[in-house]
């Protein structure tokens, strides 16, 4: 990657990240090497690439391209957004101590309480916006602290200069999931975060086609741990993979902006109805996380929680909207409507997703790149039943 890289507009970055053109060829795409290994032309000097799992052409293009995007100093791409986490927490050993965000993705809350507690790994969920907590929750034993913000499902914001100033000041890494707000919206490395890390799948590559998971450091020692986990674990994502992401990856900034502008349309006109209990979107006036989001954050994102009263009106609304795909997943050019308490939460029990404001009537939407007015209109009748 050319240093004038990091002169550069995001947007621009975005199609000019150093791999756009091939060097060979000319070819104005990143080629797929389909290949498994690599021939050696002389033994003593051994190629760049002699396997894949250690290294591919075009995965690298792809890692070097999240890098540069997050302004870390190196990338990993991993098989999907729940491998480059599991990666990421085997830095830590039996006896180690992991502060995580209280609202946390079901996926991460599964791995942390029914996998890397039979070996030994202790985590301790918080309320992050409450800084008295997050300190309170402190041990001997802790190596690390695990930020979601927004969290997902119900969009609380963490303090990240904060949280990673007071990490650092405790010699612990902090990692933050940056899934929801991509790096167009938020750059956690440049405030202090040691690692950055994303579930692909969803905004970055953008069309319910590919299973990715990607992850950025911010200095070279903690690249060279992630890299030996990466080898050593076979986590990684395949050729033809990478390639659909970068391909993905291009339009970001274009699909946010207009994700976004539906969205806080969308929220606002949630907001207004007096049959919906509450609505979650850090752009609206009376989010308590408003403030901290607008200074460590560019937007508000695509993403609206809303709670309709009950999961009964939640199945019957999930049961008549027309346009968005009802299913797991979000962040892609179709909006995607889901249920957490039956999707992606379901692996927590309902009494811990109660406590964390999971409710049964809580719907999260994806806004795509659909006219917001006919998304309005549809979810208007479904909720009229």
């Amino acid at each position: 990657m050319a240093d004038n890289n990091q002169e550069k507009k995001f947007a621009t970055k975005l199609i000019h990240f150093g791999s756009e053109i091939d060097e060979t060829t000319g070819a104005s795409s990143v080629p797929i090497y389909q290949a498994s290994t690599f021939h050696h032309h002389d033994i003593f000097n051994p190629p760049t690439h002699d396997y894949s799992r250690s290294g591919n052409p075009t995965r690298q293009a792809l890692e070097d391209y999240i890098a540069l995007l997050e302004g870390g100093v190196r990338g990993f791409a991993f098989a999907s957004g729940m491998a480059a986490i599991s990666t990421a927490f085997l830095l830590f050993s039996t006896g180690d101590h992991i502060i995580v965000t209280e609202d946390v993705y079901g996926g991460t809350y599964r791995l942390l309480t029914t996998v890397l507690n039979r070996l030994g790994i202790e985590s301790t969920f918080v309320d992050m916006t409450n800084f008295d907590a997050v300190k309170a929750a402190l041990q001997p034993n802790t190596k690390a602290v695990f930020i979601e913000t927004p969290s997902n499902p119900t969009l609380k914001i963490t303090d990240i200069a904060t949280i990673a100033a007071w990490a650092k000041e405790n010699e612990l890494i902090s990692l933050l999931d940056n899934t929801f707000m991509t790096p167009y919206h938020q750059r956690p490395i440049e405030l202090g975060v040691d690692i950055v890390l994303h579930s692909a799948t969803k905004f970055l590559g953008g069309h319910s086609d590919v299973l990715a998971g990607l992850a950025v450091v911010a200095t070279e020692s903690l690249g060279k741990r992630l890299k030996q986990l990466q080898n050593g674990l076979g986590t990684v994502l395949g050729a033809q993979e990478s390639w659909l992401l970068m391909r993905g990856m291009k339009t970001l900034q274009a699909r946010m902006e207009h994700s976004e502008k539906s969205a806080r349309k969308l929220a606002e006109w949630l907001d207004s109805r007096s049959d919906i209990a509450r609505v979650y979107y850090p752009g609206l006036k009376d989010h308590p996380g408003r403030e901290i989001h607008e200074k460590q954050s560019k937007g508000y994102g695509a993403v609206v929680s809303f709670d309709v009263g009950d999961g009964d009106r939640a199945k019957a609304v999930l049961n008549r909207v027309t346009l968005p795909l009802v299913a797991v997943s979000l962040g892609a050019v179709e909006s995607i409507l889901s249920y957490p308490a039956m999707m992606s939460h379901a692996a927590m029990p309902r009494e811990v997703r109660h406590e964390r404001g999971i409710s049964d009537g809580l719907l999260r939407y994806s806004v795509g790149l659909e006219d917001i007015d006919d998304l309005i209109a549809d979810l208007d009748q479904a909720l009229k039943g």
